[in-house]
């Protein structure tokens, strides 16, 4: 896509929705980077149901580790791969208290040394907690981009790398969020909303849906 193209591909995106926030429901930077563990294959809608009651419990690594992995398993068992999350989630609550004073750093580095966290996960705490305009390429952002023609990759980290070089500076910020909510909710998987959607005429999917 033309990068006068992207440039309105965003604006209006940003129209639609100024200022995107998370579906995912979190209390403090803790409970937002246990919620993105958990989200990994999973629909926020299940995560937010699951977490409902833990994080009224636990809301601090040490609670975490209190809770124990047992414990845990029996609020996340209705999500996927819910074993080896919990067992994530107790060991990079034990790595927060020892290396980094019960605080989620800031550093991606640091981020993605944690136990069950990646580049995606790390990328979506970095930018809604600290604000940093990272761009976190999950299943919506990597659809979107690829169907409309916006930043096309094989794989997330080329459509991440083709998204920090289209995407204007003055969109960073928001730029996937915005992408999420639109896949999630317009530009969807199997039934894309083509004739409400308001990049259209700048989208280069071929198979577009009629009303």
């Amino acid at each position: 896509m033309k990068k006068s193209n992207a440039t309105e591909f965003m604006k209006r995106l940003a129209k639609r929705i100024p200022v995107p926030e998370t579906e995912l429901n979190f209390k403090n930077p803790f409970t937002l980077l246990v919620a993105v563990v958990l989200s990994a294959q999973a629909t926020d809608a299940g995560v937010n149901k699951a977490t409902k009651s833990l994080f009224t419990a636990v809301d601090t690594p040490e609670k975490m580790v209190a809770l124990g992995e047992a414990a845990l398993k029996t609020h996340i068992r209705t999500i996927g791969l819910y074993n080896a999350k919990a067992k994530n989630i107790i060991a990079l609550s034990g790595m927060l208290i020892e290396r980094h004073n019960s605080l989620v750093p800031d550093e991606r580095s640091q981020l993605e040394a944690l136990p069950g966290v990646g580049r995606k996960t790390a990328g979506v705490v970095l930018n809604t907690v600290f604000g940093q305009p990272t761009i976190a390429v999950d299943t919506h952002v990597f659809r979107v981009s690829n169907r409309s023609g916006l930043a096309p990759g094989k794989t997330p980290d080329q459509v991440e790398q083709k998204l920090y070089k289209i995407v204007p500076e003055e969109y960073l910020q928001h730029a996937h969020h915005w992408l999420i909510l639109f896949g999630r909710h317009v530009c969807k998987a199997r039934a894309p909303e083509c004739p409400d959607c308001v990049v259209r005429e700048l989208c280069a999917f071929k198979q577009k849906t009629k009303a």
